[in-house]
């Protein structure tokens, strides 16, 4: 299912909210509310983690993983080994996320924005040097991981999935793709 936040305006004032950012002005404006409206509420969501949370995905390496197949292997083999050699570790994928040796549960592949950061900032705080992140293509075209401080990209293949949500081939290859180019210059692609 999929829902236009719009319609939740109205819902949302009336629970307390005072300022309301939206893609299109609602048709019903109250004067007592501020509203910002910017071109993506979806980017300017992650902005916002990334400047309320200090940018965390600098403070540590971030290894991002993505595929069609073995992101949750690739990540979990990389967690396992650098753990082993004694550094302090994270995991973010389908199965599981741990931070240090402290499981989180998940529902998502790459966990949506505010979960995202949330779990950045327990990094932070327990001092990891070294995050492994499965990159759903879902998560790259719902801005989820736009403009995080990935080192190191991987990618481990391409084929037929989720193309109920891409439509094609085309499209789902286009968001893989879109992981790799906003890449900073300095991040190392395998």
């Amino acid at each position: 299912n999929s829902f236009d936040g719009h319609d939740f305006i109205k819902n949302a004032i009336e629970r307390g909210a005072i300022a309301i950012v939206c893609e299109k002005f609602p048709d019903e404006i109250f004067d007592n509310i501020s509203y910002i409206r910017v071109k993506s509420s979806r980017i300017f969501l992650s902005k916002v983690c990334k400047n309320f949370y200090f940018d965390p995905s600098k403070k540590f390496k971030l290894i991002g993983v993505t595929g069609t197949c073995g992101k949750t292997s690739t990540c979990t083999f990389l967690y396992q080994i650098f753990k082993n050699l004694g550094y302090k570790t994270a995991l973010i994928s389908s199965i599981k996320n741990i931070i240090e040796e402290k499981v989180f549960d998940t529902e998502l592949t790459t966990p949506d924005t505010i979960d995202l950061y949330n779990l950045f900032e327990k990094m932070v705080e327990k001092k990891v040097e070294y995050c492994f992140m499965e990159v759903s293509s879902h998560s790259i075209d719902q801005y989820r991981v736009f403009g995080l401080d990935f080192d190191i990209a991987i990618f481990t293949n391409l084929s037929q999935d989720h193309l109920d949500y891409h439509k094609d081939m085309l499209s789902y290859s286009f968001a893989k793709k879109k992981f790799f180019d906003d890449l900073k210059k300095e991040a190392i692609v395998l």
